[in-house]
């Protein structure tokens, strides 16, 4: 369990790793996908919250069908998310935009992944990518949020797991070598079954697009930035999770507009 505590600490605000944290996060990557789904529950809750918020606060009957603006419930939902996971990704998605898109020398595109400072690729897409997340979101039908929610930070940390696996990681230090300590396919095999169980739980038929979906962008970004410096690092897993979280968020609101039973299932139905 030190393993799930690591992974919880890590990916989170939530302070309930063990002492030695870089020591057991060689065995926290494989409940990267079960972290993800903690958190879609903690979004889910409090868009739950937000929806019952105009009832609450007003005493007229007919406020009874109303529901919190969808623009304004988006853009706390996606405040939420960048609290709870302390902007980890988010740095390592504009490290990424920097280095990836303002290098043309392997050394140099190095050079800006070390740089704490930030240009225009990382604002650009930094503005670019939350507009997405918050437009999406508020795009989802109520019929569809409870799926999309839980779903979503599920399969974008299922995405990191897989560029973990699939490319090599090119620091001789730091942070990220605690992950590839006695590396085998135990880990990549239990996310799997994780985010594809999730996945098929809570949205069924599309559950295994968005699954597929989500894979096929973290390969592609990872295949990308390992052509373009050798390898990744750990900014480069914020820019998978980033890309992967966007791109099923995305589809997901559009897969909802377009059918608005898309994303039904059993199991979601029974939580709803």
């Amino acid at each position: 369990m030190k393993g799930l505590r690591s992974a919880i600490a890590f990916l989170t605000i939530l302070p309930v790793g063990p002492r030695n944290l870089a020591e057991d996060l060689a065995s926290a990557r494989t409940w990267f996908p079960l972290i993800g789904l903690l958190l879609g529950s903690l979004l889910a809750g409090a868009d739950l919250l937000l929806q019952k918020a105009i009832p609450l606060l007003s005493a007229d009957p007919a406020s009874l069908d109303r529901q919190f603006p969808p623009l304004l419930a988006a853009a706390l939902l996606t405040a939420a998310l960048v609290l709870l996971t302390r902007a980890l990704h988010l740095d390592g998605f504009m490290d990424s935009c920097d280095a990836l898109l303002g290098g043309f020398e392997r050394r140099r595109r190095l050079e800006i992944l070390r740089d704490p400072h930030v240009g225009a690729f990382a604002v650009v897409g930094l503005a670019s990518l939350l507009l997405l997340k918050l437009t999406a979101l508020a795009a989802l039908p109520q019929t569809s949020r409870l799926s999309a929610l839980l779903l979503f930070p599920c399969l974008s940390r299922w995405g990191m797991l897989l560029a973990m696996e699939l490319f090599p990681y090119i620091r001789r230090e730091g942070l990220g070598t605690a992950f590839f300590r006695n590396r085998g396919r135990w880990p990549l095999i239990g996310g799997l079954s994780l985010a594809l169980a999730a996945a098929i739980g809570l949205a069924g038929t599309t559950g295994v697009l968005l699954f597929a979906l989500a894979s096929a962008v973290s390969w592609a970004v990872g295949y990308w930035a390992a052509r373009a410096l050798g390898g990744l690092t750990g900014d480069l897993y914020g820019a998978v999770n980033e890309t992967a979280e966007t791109s099923v968020l995305v589809v997901a609101a559009v897969l909802a507009a377009a059918s608005p039973l898309a994303l039904s299932s059993p199991l979601a139905g029974y939580l709803e």
